[in-house]
């Protein structure tokens, strides 16, 4: 039986069902595609921490973004100039929390910690996606409130190496940090503005950070000189930039629109184990049983959150349109 709409024309229930069905596997896809891929720059990142300063790892690895993008991100964002002039506060955001600052300190924290320890701490940020829509209006629920605190008591665990004296490494606490931008980037991406096309938005964030990270890139070179480029530094940099920048976040930014932050990031919590088993492989890391431990309360947590009811996830605003 059709499901009658004043407005709209009628929809069978199963159709609507099966297209809303297939956006949530593409969005979730995505999401895992930019996961796996992320993972990837980690390991790069402690690879690189004795033969590429950070801030130039961070700064090369946009400019090969730009370039890859820029066959097709170039003539969006300048079809797009008048939307992106008029949203350039909120696009400058964007460019500091993700790709001027979230990659740097990812890089900065590749010279004093591991790429495992990397990968569990990154894990907590989907937490703080979880907060933002909890402050957006969406109701959490207490399953979920409890996988946070979980989550975040395994986090606490890891960086305190399950001490209770504080005893934090500066890669963690580099981490750390790293962490909330990229939640806060992630929750932000929810208010992009509808007018505003994905490939300009892109493009547009990679350059606007490039160029804020110039300065800094320039006093780096000045103190610290530049680095040797081979194949064991230029490869890497290819890899962050074509595969870690250019699609990576296209695909995550396209997931959070499909699917919202919230369920984007309930897949993000497959990065701890991705990046273990590539720092294993690619660079003979090891892991303690304590590391082992803190992973599993990090995982237990966030996957009791994201098992909480999908009626709390949706915000009350929007539950509430349409009743009289």
């Amino acid at each position: 039986m059709a499901v009658l709409d004043r407005t709209r024309t009628p929809v069978e229930p199963s159709a609507a069902a099966g297209r809303a069905a297939g956006g949530l596997g593409v969005g979730l896809a995505l999401a895992a595609l930019a996961t796996v891929v992320w993972s990837g720059s980690f390991v790069t990142a402690r690879g690189l921490h004795d033969s590429v300063p950070p801030i130039q790892h961070a700064f090369w690895r946009w400019v090969v973004a730009i370039v890859a993008v820029a066959p097709f991100g170039a003539r969006a964002a300048w079809r797009q100039r008048a939307v992106l002039r008029r949203h350039l506060g909120f696009v400058a955001l964007a460019s500091l929390l993700g790709i001027a600052v979230y990659n740097t300190l990812v890089n900065q924290a590749g010279m004093t910690t591991s790429a495992g320890n990397m990968g569990m701490i990154m894990a907590a940020s989907p937490v703080l996606m979880a907060v933002y829509e909890r402050i957006g209006g969406a109701r959490l629920g207490p399953r979920r409130v409890a996988g946070t605190l979980i989550a975040c008591a395994g986090v606490v665990l890891l960086v305190s190496k399950g001490s209770l004296t504080p005893d934090f490494a500066p890669g963690d606490l580099w981490v750390v940090v790293a962490a909330v931008c990229f939640g806060s980037y992630s929750a932000l991406l929810r208010r992009k503005p509808r007018e505003l096309g994905g490939v300009a938005f892109l493009f547009a964030t990679f350059v606007l950070g490039a160029l804020m990270l110039l300065p800094v890139y320039a006093a780096s070179v000045a103190v610290q000189g530049g680095f040797e480029v081979r194949a064991g530094t230029a490869l890497p940099l290819l890899y962050v930039g074509v595969v870690s920048s250019a699609v990576a976040f296209f695909a995550w930014n396209k997931a959070i629109a499909m699917v919202g932050a919230a369920r984007a990031g309930v897949v993000y919590y497959l990065q701890p184990v991705c990046v273990a088993v590539l720092s294993c492989v690619v660079l003979g890391e090891s892991m303690g049983w304590a590391q082992v431990g803190c992973m599993a309360l990090i995982l237990g947590g966030v996957v009791l959150a994201s098992v909480a009811s999908p009626r709390f996830a949706e915000p009350a605003t929007r539950r509430g349109a349409g009743r009289s």
